[in-house]
C-alpha cells in the first residue's frame, strides 16, 4: 500500500499526540514505515478502500480491547464478583466508551473515509467508534505486547468505571450476561419472554425465561418486556457466580 510522505508526518504526530510510553513511542517512525501503514490501515473506512481498510484490525482490537479491558478490572477491583465484572466491562468495551475515547483523542481528524460516508452524518459516532478498536488493533500489531495500550487506555477506563459505578441505572445486565458468557466460550443468552397479565399496572405482567446453551438458568418478572427481560438476565449472573456450565 503506497503512502504520501505528508500522511506519514499526519500518523506520526497523531501517534504522539497519544502520548504513549517514550519507549514505545520510537516504534512509529519514517524508518518502521510497516508500523505506520497499520496506523494508516486503522484509519481507514471501507467506503475510501475496499480492500485495504480497518475492518481485520477492528476484529483484533476487539480481542484486545476485552483481554486487557478484564486485566484492568481485576487488578482495579480484585474483590468484585465475576458477574459485576462482567457488567462493569460491558460499558469499558462499549461502542459508546469507544467513541468517546475516538472523540477524545481526534480521530476524526486523521480518518480516510469516502464521500458517501461522510454526507451520512449519522454513521460518524460508529465510523469513530470502529477506527478506535481498529486503532488499538493496529498498536497490538506493531508492538506486539498490550502493556503499553493497556496503560494508555487505562486512565480513560478510571473515568469510565467511576461513572458507571457511581450510577446505579447505567448497570446493563443484558449486556454483562451476554459479556460473560461469550467469555467462558458458551452460546449467547437467548430470552423467551410472554405476557402474563393485560393489566399495565401489574408489577409482573411479562415473564422471562433466559437460556444459555438451551438450558433454563434464570427467570424474571416485570411490568414490561424489557424489565422483566433484565430481571432475569440480573438473577442469571448470580447465577453464574457460584455455577458452571461446560462448553
Amino acid at each position: 500500500m503506497k503512502i504520501s510522505n505528508h500522511r506519514v508526518e499526519e500518523i506520526i504526530n497523531f501517534i504522539k499526540g497519544l502520548k504513549l510510553d517514550q519507549k514505545f513511542q520510537k516504534e512509529f517512525t519514517k524508518e518502521k514505515i510497516k508500523n505506520i501503514l497499520y496506523i494508516n490501515e486503522s484509519l481507514t473506512h471501507s467506503s475510501a478502500n475496499n480492500e485495504i481498510n480497518y475492518e481485520n484490525l477492528e476484529f483484533l482490537g476487539d480481542a484486545v480491547l476485552r483481554l486487557i479491558a478484564s486485566d484492568f478490572i481485576k487488578n482495579k477491583y480484585p474483590f468484585m464478583q465475576v458477574g459485576e465484572r462482567s457488567e462493569l466491562r460491558s460499558h469499558l468495551v462499549s461502542d459508546q466508551w469507544l467513541e468517546e475515547v475516538g472523540k477524545k483523542i481526534e480521530i476524526k481528524n486523521v480518518l480516510v473515509v469516502g464521500n458517501k460516508a461522510l454526507r451520512d452524518k449519522s454513521a460518524n459516532a460508529t465510523i469513530q467508534a470502529e477506527a478506535t478498536e481498529a486503532l488499538i488493533g493496529a498498536l497490538y500489531e506493531s508492538l506486539t505486547i498490550v502493556e503499553p495500550i493497556k496503560d494508555w487506555l487505562i486512565p480513560f477506563w478510571e473515568e469510565k468505571s467511576k461513572e458507571v459505578l457511581a450510577d446505579p441505572h447505567k448497570k446493563n445486565y443484558k449486556s454483562a450476561l451476554q459479556e460473560l458468557t461469550q467469555s467462558k466460550g458458551l452460546s449467547i443468552p437467548i430470552y423467551k419472554t410472554i405476557e402474563i397479565d393485560k393489566k399495565h399496572d401489574n408489577p409482573e405482567r411479562f415473564f422471562c425465561n433466559v437460556y444459555v446453551k438451551n438450558r433454563s438458568i434464570a427467570e424474571g418478572s416485570g411490568k414490561s418486556m424489557k424489565q422483566a427481560e433484565k430481571n432475569a438476565a440480573s438473577k442469571a449472573l448470580k447465577y453464574f457466580e457460584n455455577n458452571v456450565i461446560d462448553q
